[in-house]
C-alpha cells in the first residue's frame, strides 16, 4: 500500500512523507525536508512518527524552502540522501560524511519497497528534479516547483494514481501584489512557479481513470486562494471544488492513499 501526508507546502516550507507498507516492512521517504528541526519534529508527531521513522530524503533543488534541515537531519539520524550534483553545489557542497547519493535525471532510484523516477523540470533552480514514487501497485507524482510542463514532464506523470501538484499563483492576484516587479517576472516566468490555469492544463493532459487523489500544493499565501486553485483543478476533474485538496503551508495534509 503506497500512501503520503504533506507536512507543510508553500515558501514557508515543503515537505511531504511517502510510505510504502508490504509484508516486508514499511519504507517512508521524506519528499524535501524545508523546515527548521524542530518544526519537522512537531510535524512528524502530527503524522504518527518520529524523525527515525524516515529511512530516505530525497531533495528536489536547493531552495531553503526545500532544503531546510536536511543535511541535519541526515547526519543526527543517518538517513541516506538523494540529491542531484548541481543542487549539492548549489547548497554549498556540504558534507553529508558518506550519507549522500546522486539523482540523475531519468535513473530509478530503489529505496527499500519504494522505487522513485527523478525527472529534469524547467525551475530557476541548478539542476531541479521532481520525482514519481511507486511501490509497483501504485503511483505517486510529485510536481510541485516549475515554471512550465514540458512534453517530457507529461509523460513522466503519466499515469499516476495521485499527484501533488502546484497552483503556485493567480495571475491577476500575482500582478497586483506589492511584489517588485523582477519578482512577479521571476514567479510567472517559464522557469518560475505555475500558475492554477497551468496546473489545471497539466492536469488536464494526465488525468485518466484510475487517477484518484489530486492536492493542490506549493500555494503562495500572498498571491493565491485556495479556492481559486480548487476550481481551477475542480473545473478539469468535473467535481464539486471541495473534493479538491489543498495542502495547508502549516498543516499540510491528511493521510492520503494513492
Amino acid at each position: 500500500m503506497l500512501r503520503f501526508k504533506s507536512l507543510g507546502s508553500g515558501s514557508s516550507g515543503n515537505a511531504t512523507v511517502v510510505e510504502a507498507r508490504s509484508g516486508s516492512g514499511v519504507t517512508r521517504l521524506l519528499v524535501d525536508c524545508g523546515l527548521g528541526l524542530r518544526a519537522l519534529e512537531r510535524r512528524l508527531a502530527q503524522a504518527g512518527l518520529v524523525t527515525g521513522d524516515i529511512n530516505a530524503i530525497f531533495i528536489t533543488h536547493e531552495h531553503s524552502d526545500h532544503v531546510g534541515c536536511a543535511r541535519a537531519l541526515a547526519l543526527r539520524e543517518r538517513i541516506p540522501v538523494w540529491m542531484s550534483h548541481g543542487t549539492w553545489l548549489a547548497t554549498g557542497a556540504a558534507d553529508f560524511d558518506g550519507l549522500l547519493n546522486t539523482a540523475v535525471h531519468a535513473q530509478a532510484i530503489d529505496v527499500g519497497d519504494l522505487r522513485l523516477h527523478p525527472f529534469a523540470v524547467p525551475h530557476d533552480a541548478r539542476e531541479p528534479l521532481q520525482l514519481t514514487c511507486t511501490d509497483g501497485a501504485t503511483r505517486l507524482g510529485v510536481l510541485t516547483d516549475l515554471g512550465h510542463a514540458t512534453a517530457d514532464v507529461l509523460d513522466q506523470l503519466a499515469n499516476c494514481q495521485a499527484l501533488l501538484l502546484e497552483c503556485n499563483h493567480d495571475p491577476d492576484l500575482l500582478a497586483a501584489s506589492a511584489y517588485p516587479a523582477f519578482l512577479k517576472r521571476r514567479v510567472g516566468g517559464s522557469h518560475g512557479h505555475l500558475a492554477n490555469a497551468a496546473a489545471a492544463a497539466v492536469l488536464q493532459a494526465v488525468r485518466h481513470d484510475t487517477l484518484r487523489h489530486v492536492v493542490a500544493a506549493h500555494l503562495s499565501a500572498r498571491n493565491n486562494r485556495p479556492a481559486l486553485a480548487r476550481a481551477a483543478l475542480a473545473g478539469v476533474l468535473g467535481c464539486v471544488e471541495d473534493d479538491v485538496a489543498v495542502a495547508d503551508a502549516a498543516l499540510g495534509t491528511e493521510w492520503m492513499c494513492a
